[in-house]
């Protein structure tokens, strides 16, 4: 996690701050809950409250304490006994560092998701923007990277769109997967805590009950977590590939948006480079690399190692924090993105017609030629084009094989363009709902 490529809103949950401030609403839900089971003082739990709730936390003196325990949760509840006095010995009755630290860690992980569906919210606007906006934009689909036949601009938005919801139906899924708490003593038996206690503590930090905790919240819910996390990168470079594709000197169907003053090279004053998203592209590998340590992390030791902690410290901030500033850019992308039709046009026709040659095709055989020989046919003529820079049409229409199954106006009329979009608003409907 570098400054960089983070934004403000998610990186501040996963600041010192943040963190000690869920570990001491933890604690004081739990104590509260002690409480009204009659085994603290209620006194006490008001007073935690009271003093805790009132305090900044010192990140500076838990780390020094942390220097000497070589505990961090026992560093943190050392400090907030400086803050609360002799009524801190009733914190933490009857718990274990892991039923504060993967309950915090839900509750960042939950959090987190929550600006990732608003960021997938703005992104999916942006794209149902510009998809109708380009509906009718006739543009040359490709197969291998070779012409195919015709689509329009707006299609291939509608596509990403359909992608990034059902992104955010995925993610919607995998917060409610992770957002459980586990507040169940050592080795999760309850032994020495109640769990009404896990309970009412799920409750207040708006988590569910994790049905069975072994000491720590099993890392399946993690490992699909970050795995939701790592397929929703790889939607982000594919859009990102296709834009860096059209934007190619040979292709620019469409472009980055470049702004006054921005500078392409160092050395060439003329480059406009697809900078943003090429760095979507790299930002995406990098989601996904967490996705695997987060698989590596569900086979832990018996009730509990802490194999897993290590990990989550690095790829819980930086997979939502890279997610999260990769989101917002592509939807500045997406926003802005400069379509040129014209040459969408131009790359159209470059190849004399080819683009129809599968309407001919049919029509051959639906006028009585076998497919094999209609395919003979078609190609034939379709390789003078590519070889001779011939017109396909033209040469359709001089071929006498073909002129004695079609005639030149059969033939025309399978080189209309609007013949490919005609079912455009039937698909846009499946993708958008009616108007």
């Amino acid at each position: 996690m570098i400054p960089r490529y983070s934004r403000a809103e998610m990186t501040a949950i996963w600041s010192p701050e943040t963190k000690f401030r869920i570990w001491f609403e933890i604690e004081a839900h739990a104590t509260d809950a002690l409480a009204e089971l009659g085994v603290v003082p209620k006194s006490a739990a008001a007073t935690i409250w009271e003093k805790g709730g009132a305090a900044t936390f010192d990140v500076a003196r838990i780390d020094e304490i942390e220097r000497v325990t070589k505990h961090d949760v026992i560093a943190f509840l050392t400090h907030l006994a400086e803050i609360v006095g002799p009524d801190a010995r009733f914190v933490h009755q009857g718990m274990t560092s892991s039923d504060v630290l993967d309950t915090c860690f839900n509750v960042q992980l939950a959090r987190a998701a929550d600006i990732l569906i608003a960021d997938l919210d703005g992104l999916l606007a942006a794209l149902k923007k510009r998809a109708f906006e380009h509906k009718d934009t006739i543009t040359i689909g490709r197969s291998h990277g070779i012409h195919a036949e015709p689509v329009t601009f707006g299609l291939k938005l509608a596509g990403a769109y359909a992608e990034f919801e059902r992104a955010r139906q995925r993610l919607v899924a995998a917060r409610a997967e992770i957002a459980t708490c586990a507040i169940s003593g050592a080795v999760g038996t309850f032994a020495n805590i109640d769990p009404q206690v896990e309970a009412h503590v799920a409750e207040k930090m708006g988590l569910t009950v994790e049905p069975v905790s072994t000491q720590v919240i099993p890392r399946d819910r993690h490992a699909m977590f970050f795995a939701v996390l790592g397929v929703i990168a790889s939607s982000v470079e594919r859009l990102a590939i296709e834009i860096r594709h059209l934007q190619r000197t040979e292709v620019l169907e469409a472009e980055e948006y470049f702004s006054p003053g921005q500078k392409g090279s160092s050395a060439m004053p003329h480059k406009r480079n697809p900078v943003l998203t090429e760095n979507l592209t790299g930002l995406a590998r990098m989601v996904r690399a967490y996705s695997m340590p987060a698989m590596e992390n569900v086979a832990l030791w018996h009730e509990r190692d802490i194999s897993h902690s290590s990990v989550e410290r690095m790829i819980g901030p930086d997979a939502t924090v890279t997610l999260d500033f990769a989101l917002a850019r592509l939807t500045g992308v997406v926003d802005k993105l400069v379509v040129y039709p014209q040459n969408m046009q131009r790359n159209l026709d470059l190849l004399g017609g080819l683009v129809h040659s599968q309407r001919v095709l049919l029509a051959l055989t639906q006028a009585g030629t076998s497919r094999e020989d209609a395919y003979r046919l078609v190609q034939r003529n379709a390789m003078k084009v590519w070889e001779e820079g011939k017109d396909f049409l033209t040469e359709l229409k001089a071929d006498p094989e073909v002129k004695a199954a079609l005639s030149d106006a059969e033939l025309e009329e399978k080189f209309d363009l609007g013949y490919h979009t005609k079912h455009v608003d039937t698909i846009f409907e499946r993708v958008f709902g009616k108007a």
